[in-house]
């Protein structure tokens, strides 16, 4: 019988390395879905179970998730899916509106003909949803819209501080609730930025991305304080809203 060989120490850092990166990449999923709710706490033993991973490639899968703002350790307690306040989520609105209105201006002076014809085509597929009152499907496509036009700005490092942001403010959950009535307002500013976009008209484009932007906070914070229980109703169920606010 020859000696079991053992793999090289090398082989096993990557194997591992891998490992840890698909386990970091289902556990996104599951907190940017909802799977896993902001505050939840994630236990090793369960993950483990559920993954089917041993705890070492799920602690770094931990340790890049905290790197990416999506989860928080906390001494002697464990590892949390973040809770984004408010107050956080107004600065990351207020960041991505000075990266938005870089983005149109860009795609003003630099989009093909071939790229415009697809952003249109997904804002056709947004007013879709819109009549189909599909707000699930127009949340997608609408940050499918975005992702896209960060995308064709052509500039890697603003592309991944952007979808970071992006990741983050998803952990705002109450962002996500409005009145269905806003999805055709949202659907309506989108055709705009398309259509400055197409006017070859930087200043417009911009202009365009950024009110839409500070638009998509101003409702933000107006549904978050409707959220708020009021005096005397602690305890109470909040009042249905229906709908996702639109980024």
């Amino acid at each position: 019988m020859g000696a079991t060989v053992q793999p090289h120490p090398t082989i096993t850092l990557l194997q591992t390395s891998s490992l840890a990166s698909v386990v970091q990449g289902e556990l996104e999923r599951m907190i940017l879905s909802g799977e896993l709710a902001p505050g939840a706490k994630l236990t090793e033993v369960a993950l483990a179970a559920r993954l089917g991973v041993s705890r070492g490639p799920l602690r770094e899968a931990f340790r890049m998730l905290e790197e990416a703002g999506l989860v928080r350790t906390e001494k002697n307690r464990g590892v949390f899916v973040r809770a984004v306040p408010l107050a956080e989520a107004v600065e990351i609105f207020d960041l991505r509106a000075a990266m938005d209105e870089l983005v149109g201006r860009r795609l003003a002076e630099r989009i093909t003909a071939a790229q415009l014809k697809k952003v249109r085509g997904l804002v056709e597929q947004m007013e879709q949803a819109v009549k189909a009152k599909d707000a699930r499907q127009y949340h997608l496509l609408n940050l499918s819209f975005h992702d896209r036009l960060v995308d064709l700005a052509g500039n890697g490092k603003l592309t991944a501080i952007y979808r970071k942001l992006i990741k983050e403010l998803s952990l705002f959950r109450r962002m996500n609730l409005a009145d269905g009535w806003l999805l055709p307002v949202s659907a309506g500013e989108h055709r705009q930025i398309v259509k400055a976009i197409a006017s070859g008209d930087a200043n417009a484009a911009g202009r365009a991305m950024y009110d839409h932007a500070m638009d998509s906070k101003e409702r933000t914070i107006k549904n978050n304080l409707r959220q708020q229980p009021a005096p005397g109703t602690a305890g109470r169920l909040p009042r249905t809203l229906e709908g996702t606010t639109p980024p």
